[in-house]
């Protein structure tokens, strides 16, 4: 304080009211093209239902992506991947342009429905959105019998403190409730792990 009673302190700056809602945005969005427009007055265009981030699994849909052709192929029980023409480069996850020599044209080849366990844990908590009910769950990387190929993804077909590194696994295709079909690695029981 001052000699005359008052302070000499640098004034705060005032806050923002956060109590308030935000003004809505300026500009109404977009209307989405083959879609009619409400026919109600100051009604606004309708929005597309688009993937969000938080959806774990991709889009599936020829209009919304050209990697189309891996889901067409999970569910006809194919396990596919693309392969750059040019430098003959195996590439996963499948791509639309190689990443080496940025060229499109890319052929769909088939993949090993086999592979083995190369390491792998546990979800034990703190699952994705829309996985919360099924932990316990595995994870794991799997060496693809005969590709050059560690993929990661699920593991299915035992309990997670019975897996072991060497553990033969299969691919496989399993439907969404959505109609998305995505894979995951099952447990093959007729061969041991390898070293164990």
């Amino acid at each position: 304080m001052s000699e005359e009673g008052e302070s000499s302190a640098v004034p705060r700056p005032r806050r923002p009211n956060l109590s308030s809602p935000p003004a809505p945005p300026a500009e109404a969005p977009v209307p989405v093209e083959g879609r009619p427009e409400p026919d109600l007055p100051g009604a606004r265009p309708r929005r597309a239902t688009v993937p969000t981030l938080l959806d774990f699994f991709p889009a599936e849909d020829e209009k919304l992506t050209e990697l189309h052709p891996f889901f067409d192929h999970l569910k006809a029980g194919r396990f596919t991947t693309t392969r750059c023409r040019k430098d003959g480069e195996l590439l996963w996850p499948p791509r639309a342009v190689c990443p080496r020599c940025h060229r499109s044209e890319l052929d769909w080849v088939d993949l090993p429905m086999r592979g083995r366990i190369y390491a792998h844990s546990a979800v034990l908590a703190g699952a994705p959105l829309g996985m919360e009910a099924d932990v316990p769950f595995s994870v794991g990387l799997v060496d693809l019998e005969g590709a050059p190929l560690r993929l990661f993804g699920r593991i299915e077909g035992r309990p997670w403190k019975e897996l072991a590194i060497g553990q033969l696994v299969r691919v496989e295709p399993y439907g969404l409730p959505d109609g998305r079909v995505f894979y995951r690695f099952r447990v093959e029981e007729t061969l041991a792990p390898v070293g164990r």
